[in-house]
């Protein structure tokens, strides 16, 4: 995966004007041609030296205008990202706390199992990086900033219990937990735990196309893990929630995964769950990394720019 993207996309109006340049120098020169013809005979001239005075200035014209494209997509902000290996990775873990993760097909709760491994990752992890924590239900909640404190994120982790607020808003938490990498100079990765039930929103489907569509904008990878049975058929019901059912549903943690780069993990038991979050932070190389273009083109520009200034002054200097 590799691609251009620009942080300051409206200078790029400004390549209009290359079209403009290069008509309006081959006006120029025509007006010139004209006016010179009146003072000095260069069809006599030409047939002495075999050269003819009056060019295109060809050279030129290509040099101004890779010193205007040069600039305008250095202003722009030219990013080029791509897919490589670093250790440089920043984290999300997003954990849903809806009343379907107290089920009880993990031991002791697909709740409490999610806690537990997601502690025993943040210790996993050897790097420097930054972990965030989010919860949601039926809304998201911001329980810890990317912080490098794995004491302050573990007890974050520990603190969670399952919210009052019904539903499962998994759009909501791809969109809070990639707007917490988006300052993020290293690789952005959300880890989205939950049985995969979005139940929020008056068109779901459309909400979750839109959050993975705003995921791949923020260039974040989304590992997904499902927990709980391969049944769409309701498992039981939840004592003291008598109307929620723990259906679980993998087709959209595929998807999430699948179009951001990432992986579906399926924890039907907490074997499988342990296997997934160490995947995950022996994966923890692969991310989606950055270069900004702006100082190499601006470079460039200014080396054109001489060049088309020694062209100027020697080769195509103007004769009086």
């Amino acid at each position: 995966m590799a691609e251009i993207t620009f942080n300051n996309p409206t200078y790029l109006w400004f390549l209009l004007s290359i079209p403009l340049m290069i008509i309006t120098h081959f006006y120029l020169l025509r007006h010139s041609k004209k006016k010179a013809l009146k003072f000095a005979n260069f069809e006599t001239i030409k047939r002495v030296t075999g050269k003819g005075l009056l060019t295109k200035n060809l050279t030129v014209l290509i040099t101004r205008t890779l010193i205007l494209l040069f600039v305008i997509f250095g202003v722009s902000g030219s990013v080029f990202w791509y897919e490589g290996e670093s250790n440089k990775n920043n984290f999300v873990i997003a954990i849903d706390t809806s009343a379907s993760m107290t089920a009880e097909d993990l031991y002791p709760s697909r709740l409490e199992a999610a806690k537990d491994h997601a502690t025993k990752f943040v210790d996993l992890l050897r790097s420097d990086a930054k972990i965030g924590l989010v919860t949601f239900s039926g809304v998201t909640f911001i329980n810890k900033l990317p912080t490098r404190n794995r004491l302050d994120i573990k007890n974050s982790i520990e603190e969670i219990i399952i919210a009052k607020a019904g539903g499962t808003d998994i759009p909501g938490a791809i969109i809070t937990s990639s707007n917490l990498l988006a300052d993020s100079e290293k690789g952005k990765t959300v880890i989205l735990i939950t049985d995969g039930s979005s139940t929020i929103g008056r068109f779901i489907e459309d909400s979750i196309v839109e959050s993975i569509a705003y995921a791949q904008d923020n260039h974040v990878i989304i590992h997904t893990i499902g927990t709980g049975t391969e049944s769409e058929q309701p498992i039981g019901y939840i004592p003291k929630y008598y109307n929620i059912s723990t259906v679980y549903n993998e087709r959209n943690l595929q998807e999430i995964s699948n179009l951001t780069s990432g992986r579906y993990y399926h924890a039907a038991d907490n074997q499988k769950l342990i296997e997934a979050f160490k995947e995950i932070s022996e994966d923890a190389d692969k991310a989606l990394l950055h270069t900004n273009l702006t100082p190499g083109l601006m470079l460039i520009a200014m080396v054109v720019l001489f060049i088309e200034w020694g062209l100027i002054n020697m080769r195509f200097k103007k004769l009086p």
